[in-house]
């Protein structure tokens, strides 16, 4: 709220003068006692009251706008995220696609059939993200947080996921060819489906994967697996996976 309280018309000049009790005392006490009047007059202008009143509601009008249009700011910045990651399609390194990807992912958004075949994402962050049908073939996933993702018919073919957090993923469908698991958390993955030839597991957390349905895992590494069910390792050696704990990093 504007509080106006009217100003004191100042005194004459002939009164202020007297204030003044030594000569070069005088010009000051002028240029303040015309400055006194000036304020004086200007509050009793009521066109400036209604500037300031103008003021606040212009403000009231930018807020009113801000929030009004916070959807159409979203849906630029998702815009220009997906413009990063298709860009740098095919291409190496990051790009700004990590940042890109962790965003859209914020947001909620699926990122179903994304391409980022290989590219440098070491330490990606995409906690239950929807990955169906996208292409991480070659990529470079180590030490990334991929909890909870779905994978689902997705190209991870030569990919390097190792130290990655993967447990409870989605591995239906998916072709993981070649992909290097080594030191991975696998702990409740569904590998339902998936072909995991000539991958590397070795040092691989596998406590309660869902692996009955597993379609291949011929010269899959096996050495060292961790937490491994009941069952896995020989059902494993016997369908062409090799134990190696020595083979070539």
């Amino acid at each position: 709220m504007i509080l106006h309280s009217p100003r004191t018309r100042p005194a004459p000049w002939s009164i202020r003068r007297q204030s003044a009790t030594r000569r070069w005392m005088i010009p000051f006490i002028a240029f303040e006692w015309v400055w006194e009047w000036a304020a004086f007059a200007l509050s009793n202008w009521s066109f400036l009251e209604v500037l300031e009143y103008l003021g606040s509601f212009s403000v009231l009008i930018a807020v009113i706008f801000y929030f009004s249009e916070s959807g159409d700011r979203i849906k630029q910045r998702h815009y220009q995220a997906w413009q990063v990651i298709n860009t740098a399609q095919g291409k190496g390194g990051s790009g700004g696609r990590i940042e890109a990807l962790q965003e859209l992912n914020a947001d909620k958004v699926p990122l179903v059939g994304v391409d980022v075949s290989s590219a440098f994402l070491q330490g990606l962050d995409l906690r239950g993200a929807n990955l169906t049908r996208s292409d991480f073939s070659s990529t470079d996933l180590r030490n990334s947080n991929l909890t909870s993702v779905d994978f689902t018919f997705s190209n991870l073919n030569s990919a390097n996921l190792r130290d990655a957090a993967l447990d409870h993923a989605k591995f239906v469908q998916a072709n993981l060819r070649s992909a290097d698991l080594t030191g991975s958390s696998l702990v409740g993955a569904d590998l339902s489906g998936a072909i995991l030839d000539d991958s590397d597991l070795r040092r691989a957390d596998l406590k309660d994967i869902q692996w009955q349905r597993l379609k291949s895992l011929k010269l899959a590494n096996v050495a060292g697996v961790r937490n491994a069910p009941e069952g896995f390792v020989a059902w494993a050696m016997s369908n062409g996976a090799i134990d190696r704990p020595d083979a070539d990093e």
